[in-house]
């Protein structure tokens, strides 16, 4: 009989690529998943590995059992939301992903209307980046997260793992207002953060205009760096990158001082309007959806989490385009 916590090893093996990865990412020491995926090759009767240089890469026996591993941990998860519902009554921890913006606009509303609804709850929010989540969902790390996608970032699927539609956020481009230091030339008034408006005709003539101009970005290795980085591409350059930093609100007070310009988020800019920041809708857009393991949308628990989450979302967001 194979082993269920071997497949989930071989499983991320075939994810992150190196023993070292899967050793790391679930807390294990490397001596330790190599011996255990040495087990289950004895019991499968047949190789399932292959060595090439540092990386491992499953045979076809071995690909194929990934194949069957997804389809015996969605019906474990399934099976833990069955002994849920069937206990009655949520108690106990929920961990919980979210990027700042998130963690700030929405996730605060939806934790209070949880605990009224379900006291023996116990939600644990851990602030954790979007590109980070797939792993630590399958890690157990996470029983649920919201993501974003943008419309340059679009999301990779993730075995194992399924995502719901929340909302979708309107993007902008920030830049110093007319008549402050590193202004661009042509005046412009001071837009008014969180209002949707209408989104500018030629998004990349917008963009284009700032080609020589220097750059806020968030810091490498995230979707909102390669967002930005991806949309000045597309209108036909590089960006030129001054500073790297993650906090919209501190992006937005370089702005204001003259620094560069920036694409943010709409809850990048809630508050109120700073004269210094001139703000132009573009057409792309920022989706955040839910995510947890496959199996796992029925668990009481993933499903309470969820309502509350989609009750708290504010009125101009929610009818935003969103999509898995």
């Amino acid at each position: 009989m194979l082993d269920v916590r071997r497949l989930r090893l071989l499983r991320e093996l075939a994810r992150r690529g190196t023993i070292a990865a899967v050793a790391e990412a679930l807390s294990f020491s490397p001596s330790a998943v190599s011996q255990q995926l040495g087990v289950l090759e004895r019991e499968a009767g047949l190789p399932l590995l292959e060595r090439t240089g540092r990386r491992v890469r499953l045979t076809p026996a071995g690909q194929n059992l990934v194949r069957h591993a997804e389809a015996v941990l969605e019906r474990l998860e399934q099976a833990d939301a069955d002994l849920a519902e069937a206990r009655g009554g949520l108690a106990g921890a929920l961990r919980i992903g979210a990027f700042p913006t998130a963690s700030r606009a929405i996730v605060p509303a939806a934790l209070v209307a949880l605990a009224r609804r379900h006291p023996g709850l116990e939600p644990m929010v851990c602030e954790t980046d979007p590109a980070a989540v797939a792993h630590a969902l399958r890690a157990g790390d996470l029983d649920v997260a919201l993501v974003h996608a943008y419309d340059f970032v679009p999301a990779e699927r993730e075995p194992g793992l399924t995502t719901e539609p929340l909302y979708g956020e309107a993007m902008y481009l920030a830049e110093p207002a007319a008549g402050t230091p590193g202004s661009p030339a042509a005046p412009g008034a001071a837009g008014v953060p969180g209002a949707p408006g209408s989104p500018a005709p030629d998004q990349d003539a917008v963009l284009r205009a700032h080609a020589g101009s220097p750059w806020i970005t968030a810091t490498p290795g995230t979707l909102c760096h390669a967002m930005t980085v991806r949309a000045c591409q597309a209108a036909g350059f590089t960006p030129r990158v001054r500073h790297q930093v993650d906090e919209f609100a501190t992006v937005l007070a370089l702005v204001a001082a003259g620094q560069g310009v920036a694409v943010v988020p709409q809850l990048g800019v809630t508050g109120p309007a700073d004269p210094s920041v001139h703000l132009t809708r573009l057409v792309m857009q920022r989706r955040t959806n839910l995510a947890f393991r496959s199996g796992a949308a029925a668990h009481p628990a993933v499903a309470a989490f969820g309502a509350a989450l989609r009750a708290a979302v504010p009125p101009d967001l929610a009818g935003s385009r969103a999509e898995a």
